[in-house]
């Protein structure tokens, strides 16, 4: 059973810097592409940034510069830190796991609230 695990998130004034870590279960973590997902008020879910196992990063244009994406296989966790944090990255936070055999996974989500 795929399990994703997300911790780190909470309230910071902008500027601010926050660390998610995603821990998985259920699945051979270090072959598989995982992700950031995220959903502001109102809004529908977007994708942040994803890492393949392999290590090769995407970060949406709307982060680039502020966030990175990383992953430790041996310890079946991927991060997100997040950096020059703004109101506009206010939202649940959701670690992704994308499985050939089942499609994409996500995890319960984390809350960052960003305030000015």
């Amino acid at each position: 059973q795929v399990q994703l695990r997300e911790s780190g998130g909470g309230m910071v004034q902008a500027g601010g810097s926050l660390r998610l870590s995603c821990a998985a279960s259920g699945f051979i973590f270090s072959t598989n592409t995982m992700g950031w997902y995220r959903q502001g008020p109102g809004l529908q879910r977007e994708l942040v940034a994803t890492i393949t196992g392999g290590g090769t990063t995407y970060v949406a244009d709307s982060v680039k510069g502020r966030f990175t994406v990383s992953r430790v296989n041996a310890a079946n966790t991927v991060y997100l830190q997040m950096n020059s944090l703004a109101p506009e990255d206010t939202g649940v936070y959701y670690c992704s796991a994308e499985l050939d055999y089942s499609g994409i996974h996500f995890g319960r989500g984390t809350q960052v609230t960003v305030s000015s």
